[in-house]
């Protein structure tokens, strides 16, 4: 029986890989991606200089670092490392590739038919592979967040010992600029190791996130859907099933976040002395430092993924398909 015979009038449907045209959904997705990173990436920031201070030495909270970004470096201090962090959107695209198709494998091949266990499976696959590729940028991106300067015309030093934990040269900064001269700084210290420092932290990070994020997605999209009238527009389903995810996920792994960054950028010797010297210096606020701006940021960047990602899949559909799939 043909897939498409088999989609029943009302019931939940997941748009698989092999009900939608490539060439539709791969421009799409890119044009997606970038609009979700500029909209998104002030929190980014913020939950990332957030993660590195010592306790709430500089900022007490996600409105108060929003402030005083803003006072100190302007509207762009939102926007530190932007440019070097949308060059992620390559990875992003072998994310959603491999997503997609691992899925379709697993139910094609492997026989798995249940869609939360294969988008489980298939977001830890696609994390490895984006996290391959991303690594460098996301170091040098976030060097950048955490280099904090004044607006022009204010008398102050250009970094500080929490600003510029690589203790970048401010003559080199003023010649080659800031990413170049991040990206000479990691290779002077670490050589090509340096661009992966990190590396297997970041793993430890983002694939469960991945793989669990897409599992309670689909776990809470058939839930809402169930107790919902037939009717019900099937992208709110899926933006609120967006929400309660991101929200789960930010809770479970916010300590993994926490020690990802903190031994990438704080550049200490291992991932045990990042959790010693975590836990001595915030004790029980290893498991919530930082989960403020990090929820708000899962939440919205979930909704919009959602949103987005819905949207572009039910726009690249086949033509057999696209009166079968309900908005």
């Amino acid at each position: 029986m043909k897939l498409i015979d088999s989609i029943e009038p009302n019931h939940m449907i997941t748009i698989e890989w092999q009900m939608m045209d490539p060439a539709k959904y791969l421009p799409l997705s890119l044009v997606n991606a970038v609009a979700i990173r500029t909209i998104l990436y002030p929190l980014t920031v913020i939950k990332t200089r957030m993660q590195v201070q010592t306790s709430n030495s500089v900022y007490r909270g996600t409105y108060d670092a929003c402030f005083k970004i803003v006072q100190r470096e302007g509207f762009p201090g939102l926007y530190k490392g932007f440019f070097v962090n949308t060059m992620q959107v390559g990875s992003g695209l072998a994310y959603i590739l491999t997503y997609e198709n691992v899925k379709y494998l697993l139910s094609s091949y492997g026989k798995i038919q249940d869609t939360s266990v294969r988008s489980l499976i298939a977001g830890g696959i696609g994390s490895i592979i984006s996290q391959t590729i991303i690594t460098p940028f996301d170091i040098v991106s976030q060097h950048m967040m955490v280099i904090s300067g004044r607006k022009k015309g204010k008398n102050t030093n250009k970094f500080s010992a929490f600003a510029n934990p690589l203790h970048l040269n401010k003559q080199e900064v003023e010649k080659y600029g800031i990413p170049y001269s991040i990206v000479r700084e990691l290779r002077r210290k670490d050589g090509f190791r340096g661009y992966y420092r990190g590396y297997f932290a970041s793993l430890a990070f983002y694939v469960p996130n991945s793989a669990l994020w897409w599992y309670y997605y689909e776990k809470f999209s058939a839930i809402i859907h169930n107790s919902l009238p037939v009717e019900t527009w099937q992208l709110l389903i899926r933006s609120c099933a967006a929400v309660l995810s991101g929200a789960t996920v930010a809770v479970l792994t916010n300590p993994l976040d926490l020690i990802r960054a903190n031994f990438q950028i704080q550049r200490l010797d291992s991932y045990s002395a990042t959790v010693r010297k975590l836990w001595k210096d915030e004790h029980l606020g290893l498991f919530y430092k930082g989960l403020s701006p990090r929820i708000t940021q899962s939440c919205l960047s979930s909704v919009f993924v959602s949103i987005g990602y819905e949207t572009m899949k039910r726009l690249s559909l086949r033509e057999e398909y696209e009166d079968k799939i309900k908005w």
